[in-house]
């Protein structure tokens, strides 16, 4: 990029280059049409000479203000342009290393569930089979975070798992609906975007409630739009609770993968919590 020295200076040189070259085209323009004050016919007087010098020098000034002008803009501008591409390369240097740190945990994790499987087998097969199961869902989790899309098929699959999984928390206590789309085929979706609101019913809604905890979830797909609905008693006593980074990742996900393309809407009413979503398959 060029420094605003040089800028200046090579405004100056193109404003001086473009007032020679208008004087010198007036100038012939002016003689073409009077011929007679080239032909020394008609004296030129010094008061004219002074009227011509000062039209000249006047052009030349709004000439080299509008150059200087549009250098410090075009500078100003650049500058702007490096302090983003900067402020860019900065953002995504710390998601890389956030996302390189995020998979050393479950990575960790898994190696440690299925050990704990091992050992559990003959002694606990209820809890073996849920470890089991977890196994599964974070592998799912881990490798589909690195792809863009995945089957809209497999994130159902990963949802129905994971519900299967709460189910076994909390044996008969537990009342689950689910609503599926019939076919779902050939359709494709960014990965783990549901199922944040789905475990927030578990953390936030049954988890809370003294009485029977229940969970309504409908899927339904028209056409190229996900359409999720979900609902879940919560207890009407007020509690504290711990927030999380699971909803506002999804907000945020949401909002860079569907700019003004999507529909999140959350209700907390007095016994229930609503969350309706939507946005389009590929």
């Amino acid at each position: 990029m060029l420094s605003v020295i040089g800028l200046i200076i090579l405004t100056a040189i193109l404003s001086a280059l473009i007032s020679l070259t208008i004087i010198e085209i007036l100038r012939n323009n002016y003689l073409t049409e009077h011929p007679e004050i080239f032909n020394g016919k008609v004296p030129v007087t010094p008061f004219k000479i002074q009227i011509f010098q000062s039209l000249i020098s006047g052009l030349r000034g709004s000439i080299t203000i509008s150059g200087l002008a549009a250098a410090i803009k075009l500078t100003k501008y650049f500058y702007v342009k490096q302090q983003q591409t900067l402020l860019l390369e900065k953002q995504n240097a710390i998601a890389e290393l956030q996302s390189l740190k995020a998979q050393l945990h479950p990575h960790f994790l898994l190696n440690t569930i299925n050990n704990i499987y091992s050992h559990t087998q003959e002694t606990a097969p209820v809890a073996a089979e849920m470890l089991l199961q977890l196994s599964a869902l974070l592998r799912y989790i881990l490798y589909s975070s690195n792809k863009s899309l995945v089957l809209l098929d497999q994130e159902i699959s990963m949802i129905k798992d994971y519900l299967e999984l709460e189910k076994k928390r909390y044996g008969n206590d537990l009342e689950i609906s689910l609503k599926l789309p019939d076919h779902t085929e050939g359709h494709y979706v960014a990965p783990l975007l549901i199922l944040p609101f789905i475990e927030n019913c578990f953390k936030h809604g049954t988890s809370s409630m003294l009485s029977q905890p229940w969970v309504s979830i409908d899927i339904d797909l028209i056409e190229n739009s996900l359409k999720t609905k979900v609902i879940n008693g919560k207890s009407p006593i007020k509690t504290h609770i711990e927030g999380g980074i699971g909803i506002d990742n999804a907000k945020r996900r949401l909002d860079l993968l569907y700019p003004g393309k999507h529909y999140l809407d959350i209700v907390e009413e007095d016994e229930v919590f609503i969350v309706n979503l939507e946005f389009c398959t590929y």
